[in-house]
Parts: structure tokens; C-alpha cells; sequence
């Protein structure tokens, strides 16, 4: 989705348009000619005023919905003459008739008020207390009296952090809100979501985000921070040189970055991080929902899964909620075409089939009383054999869980561990750590999530278990877990775990990529996940290791969705590093935001694989009916 020279943009979609028959330029001119824009402010129950920007449709012969967009990254460009970009992504929904409104939340850019990174809710608010449930109410209440032409039915949808927005906009709803769709939805900063994954802080995109985006704004501006200046391209030599995580504040953050301190003050999921996850409060839900995600999501795969989850889990079976997952990068939906991402082809437009057939007609059902809703309760494509497959739940409740157990020379079979003792040692360093890909770039590249992994199964601090060549189709829908038979020299260890989908080494009719990259003998990754050792049983109350001790350590991976063709392999890869995309382990229980260089010490680390320690991976297969 990135990398421009502007960093921070990482969870901004780009201002880009969508690959279409007709050019950009002439979508835009449809949109001047068809749309008036308008700026104001709304005042909040508490007398705090939102930027807000409204595009109506000149034709004033019917009523039209309200779609709504509550962004912290600017409803740009100011001035009533200039025109965003952003509408030429939805360009369906131009066509079809809408009124578009977007709005910089409170504290950023043009709004009034203070801005709170991903603001907890208030569900005892009373008198003029706040919280985006209520500001959103509020933006609502005002539209649907004020805007002409409007039909008193209102959506909110937005993607990333809009999409957390989007989610809050459900909390103690407004009446006309009718539909809401979180798109790659920001959910959870700790467990799974942007900064951090299974507790282990990812440093790459903390660092290049809140760098810029975490900078103050003193009073309303229409300009954002600039990012912080590399001093060279490679970003794993420049995280490897900064050192541990304090010399990130002595020496670029200071004291002026509020988010980037208070991750450093909370290593633990306490209360800090607890308040700021919605899915506790999804309940009562009126409006209807439909969840939106990319399979290969470097920031939020974790946050669209688990917000229809806890949807789907908290209230009636009346409630209409829908998911789907498609195989896109982050905002990849709205952004382009959809055919491939990186080596991988999927051999279809699914962006466009998504906003044709799945996001015009969630809208137009619930805000136009138009066609007919026959979407289905999950709407996930498969790849491998990149197909759109129906689900009448998530994951689907046709699903076998088949353990494959570690073996002797790199094998993974579905058979159990016969010897009585059998184990593989290995030296890991946190001076010289795996890193997450062998490209040598400076931003974080979306394509990592299903990147070649032979690189990694080269390195001898990378453990590799294969299967033999598939006879049949293996179809995986649903959360993949590592069961781990583990010890260690040291008091702490990170687990990285990677499913992996090995191409035929005589693959011939794939096809070419840009970086010429031999596609015979390519190893997918098909997902990977990491969870910080210390957290193994508890988030909020970390446990060292013992050394030497033997610990089951259970690895959970987000949920995929993905066909191992016959004639591939699966793959497992377990690593100890992730680097730069996850802070370094120093091997040592000590609190690593506070860590010094002396902490980081190297350690051995065994995996077990025998009859009484039976290591291995949980798969969900599905069965067809």
C-alpha cells in the first residue's frame, strides 16, 4: 500500500484510485460535476466543534443515505473548491448516489479538542462526557437534521484506524444508524493489531507511525507532522544499530511522542490496554454489520476477524452480521483491482467484485430499501484455489482439527511420534536476529505476508518441517494453533510460527513476477504469528522460563483461508526473531522497554518431538458437506 517517502501513512489508504475501465481523471470530473461540497463545523454535546466535510449530490429530485467517514487523518483537501481523491475509491457508491461525510476527529487536523489515541469507551457516560460513540451520535444527529435531501438513514464505514471509528460508531447507536461496516478495523494494540502481536511489540511499524503521526498538534492545522528522516535505507541495519528500545526515546522520540511513552510505560495487557479494546462492548448491536478484512493484512487481520467474532458471539442471532475476507493487503479492497499481491496471482478482479457485488449491495439494502440481501453469513475467498466460497458461519462448523506432528529429518506427517526421546537444539542471538524478509528496503512492504520463505530455511536458527508432496486437495478455513514442546537456556523466548505452502519444484505455468522470482520450489507464506514467550498463559501477568524446563507453549495464529493444491507441500517454520518487524528478545526476563545492551544475551533453544512431547501444528480442515 506503501511506502511513500511519507512513513507514517501506514495506516492511512492511499489516495489513489481504483484500477478501472475509465480513467481516474474522468471519475474525478464525474464527482465535481455531480457532487457540491460543503465544510462546517458540528459541535459536540460538551461545545467541542468537528471539521466536517459533506459532498451532496446536486440533483435534488430524490432523498439520499448518509455514508459517514470519522478519519484522525485528515478529510483533505481544505477549501470548498477542492475536491478529495478519496471519493474516486467508492466509485459505485458515487454513481449509485449518496451523500459522503467525512470528518477529522477530535484533536486532529482541522477539529477542535484533544485527541486520544484509540479513546476508550465510555458506557457511564452521562451530561456532556465523550467518547467516539458519543461523537459520532452526536455528527449523526446533526446530519440528519441539517443536510438537505437526506433520508434520514445513515452508514459509517472507514478502513483501518477509520475502521476503529466505524466500530465505535456501534456503541449506543444513534436511530438512523441503519449499516456499519469496520473495514481492516483497528481493535487491539496488544494482542494482535499494528504495534503488537501475541505481546511482542512490532517495532517497524510503531517506530515509522508514531514518529509522525504521534507528533502534538498545538491547535488546528491542515498539515501533518513530517516522519522522522532515516539515515539510511536498510531498516534492518538501522534498528539493528539503534539498540535496545530506551535509546528510541533518548535519541528521536523524546518526551513529546504521548502514545509512543505510554506503550513503553505498559508492557503488560493491564487496564491501560484493556479500556482501549471495543469488542468487550459490542453488545446490543442494532445497525447492521458487515466486517471487512484482507487474508493478508499487515496490520489489522486480527482486528476484522475478531470484531464479527464478538458480534457474532454477544448478541441475538437476529442481529444481521457479515464478514468478509478476500485476499488483499491492507485496504488492497479500495485501493486496486485485486489480482495479485506480490509473487501471488488470485486470477480474478476480487477488489472490484467486492465493491461491485458485496459493498453496493450491503449499503443499498439497508439505506435504500434497494434489491435483495442474499450476501452470506461469510463471504471468504479461498486462495490457493482462489475461489469466493459462502459460509454460513465463521469459521465454518464443517471443520476437522488434524494435528501434524514434528519428526525426525524435517518431516511434518499427520502421523504421531514414535521414539521415546527425540529433540532438535539450536543457537539463537539476539545480535544476529531472523529477519522478516530478504528484501533490504526501508519501509515495512505489504507483500511480506506471503513472501518466499527459502531464505529463512536456510538460516540454522530456523527450525523446518515439511510434508511429503500432497496427494489430494487440503483446504484450511479457521485459526491454526502451534502446540509446542519447548525449552530454553535463558528466562524468556519469542515463538514466530509460519505456515508455509510449497510450490512443485517442477511448477511450470505459474505466472512471471517483477522481481523475477522462480516461482518453482516457492515457498508462500500462507500466515505467520508470533507470541512473546512470557505471555504462553497470561497477557496481563507474564511468567519467565525456568532453564532447561520442558513448557507447552500453544501459538495461535489468525484464522486462513487457503488450499494446499495437490502436488504442493505444507510447511512449518519456527523461528525466535522477527526483525525488525518485532523488537529483539533479550533472552532475559527483564522488562525490554527498559532493557540495556548487557541484557541481550544468546540462548539455546529446544523443540521436542516425541511420543510424551509430541510438537506439532493444529490445522482446521474443512470438509464438505
Amino acid at each position: 500500500m506503501r511506502l511513500l517517502s511519507f512513513f507514517f501513512l501506514f495506516l492511512l489508504i492511499p489516495l489513489v484510485c481504483r484500477t478501472q475501465a475509465i480513467r481516474p481523471s474522468e471519475d474525478g470530473r464525474y464527482v465535481e460535476k455531480n457532487y457540491q461540497k460543503t465544510e462546517l463545523y458540528i459541535t459536540m454535546r460538551d461545545g467541542v466543534r468537528l471539521f466536517t466535510t459533506i459532498y451532496a449530490p446536486r440533483d435534488k429530485k430524490g432523498k439520499y443515505p448518509i455514508l459517514m467517514t470519522r478519519t484522525p487523518y485528515s478529510c483533505a483537501p481544505y477549501g470548498r473548491e477542492k475536491y478529495s481523491e478519496r471519493l474516486q475509491r467508492y466509485m459505485e457508491l458515487v454513481r449509485e448516489g449518496y451523500i459522503f461525510v467525512f470528518q477529522d476527529v477530535r484533536g486532529r487536523y482541522m477539529s477542535e479538542g484533544t485527541f486520544m489515541d484509540v479513546r476508550p469507551h465510555n458506557p457511564g457516560k452521562k451530561g456532556t462526557q465523550t467518547d467516539e460513540s458519543s461523537d459520532t451520535y452526536d455528527t449523526i444527529d446533526w446530519l440528519v437534521k441539517h443536510v438537505d435531501g437526506n433520508n434520514g438513514k445513515v452508514g459509517t464505514f472507514g478502513i483501518s484506524y477509520p475502521g476503529f471509528y466505524a466500530t465505535m460508531s456501534l456503541l449506543d447507536a444513534h436511530p438512523s444508524l441503519r449499516a456499519v461496516s469496520p473495514q481492516a478495523p483497528v481493535t487491539d494494540w496488544f494482542i494482535g493489531d499494528d504495534f503488537h502481536h501475541g505481546g511482542a511489540f512490532f517495532l517497524l511499524d510503531a517506530f515509522t507511525f508514531m514518529s509522525g503521526f504521534g507528533r502534538p498538534r498545538p491547535q488546528p492545522t491542515t498539515q501533518g507532522a513530517a516522519g522522522y528522516s532515516y539515515p539510511n535505507q536498510d531498516n534492518y541495519d538501522f534498528f539493528l544499530k539503534m539498540g535496545p528500545l530506551p535509546r528510541a526515546r533518548a535519541l528521536w522520540m523524546g518526551d513529546s511522542i504521548h502514545f509512543w511513552n505510554e506503550m513503553m510505560a505498559h508492557p503488560n495487557y493491564d487496564a491501560f490496554w484493556q479500556e482501549r479494546n471495543p469488542r468487550p462492548h459490542l453488545k446490543n448491536i442494532r445497525p447492521a454489520v458487515m466486517t471487512v478484512g484482507g487474508l493478508f493484512d499487515a496490520e489489522d487481520v486480527f482486528g476484522a476477524f475478531k470484531v464479527y467474532e464478538a458480534i457474532e458471539k454477544q448478541n441475538p442471532e437476529s442481529v444481521s452480521n457479515r464478514l468478509v475476507m478476500g485476499p488483499w493487503a491492507h485496504g488492497q479492497w479500495a485501493s486496486d483491482a485485486g489480482r495479485q499481491l506480490g509473487n501471488i496471482h488470485f486470477f480474478a478482479p476480487t477488489g472490484d467484485y467486492y465493491q461491485q457485488e458485496m459493498e453496493l449491495k450491503f449499503f443499498n439494502y439497508y439505506l435504500k430499501d434497494k434489491g435483495i440481501m442474499d450476501l452470506p453469513e461469510a463471504s471468504v475467498f479461498l486462495t490457493g484455489s482462489n475461489v469466493w466460497r459462502g459460509f454460513n458461519s465463521w469459521p465454518p462448523q464443517v471443520i476437522e482439527e488434524k494435528k501434524f506432528f514434528f519428526h525426525e529429518g524435517s518431516l511434518l506427517s499427520d502421523q504421531k511420534p514414535s521414539a521415546s526421546v527425540a529433540f532438535d537444539a539450536y543457537l539463537t542471538d539476539p545480535a544476529k536476529p531472523v529477519p522478516y524478509t530478504e528484501d533490504v528496503h526501508l519501509g515495512r512492504t505489504v507483500e511480506y505476508m506471503l513472501d518466499d520463505q527459502r531464505f529463512a530455511s536456510r538460516r540454522p536458527d530456523v527450525k523446518v518441517f515439511v510434508t511429503e508432496p500432497l496427494s489430494d486437495d487440503l483446504t484450511l478455513t479457521g485459526p491454526v494453533v502451534a502446540d509446542l514442546f519447548v525449552s530454553t537456556t535463558g528466562t524468556d523466548a519469542d515463538y514466530v510460527v509460519k505456515l508455509i505452502d510449497v510450490f512443485p519444484d517442477d511448477l511450470r505455468d505459474y505466472p512471471e513476477n517483477d522481481k523475477k522470482v522462480p516461482m518453482a520450489g516457492y515457498q508462500m507464506l500462507v500466515r505467520g504469528e508470533i507470541l512473546r514467550g512470557r505471555f504462553r498463559n497470561s497477557f496481563s501477568d507474564p511468567e519467565p522460563f525456568k532453564p532447561g524446563e520442558v513448557t507447552q507453549v500453544k501459538v495461535t495464529l489468525p484464522d486462513v483461508a487457503h488450499t494446499f493444491r495437490k502436488g504442493h507441500r505444507l510447511m512449518v517454520q519456527i523461528q525466535h526473531s522477527w526483525f525488525p518487524l518485532a523488537d529483539r528478545n533479550p533472552q532475559q526476563f527483564v522488562n525490554i522497554y527498559e532493557a540495556r545492551e548487557e541484557d541481550f544475551t544468546p540462548a539455546t533453544q529446544t523443540i521436542y518431538r516425541d511420543m510424551m512431547r509430541p510438537s506439532g501444528i493444529i490445522l482446521p480442515v474443512f470438509r464438505e458437506k
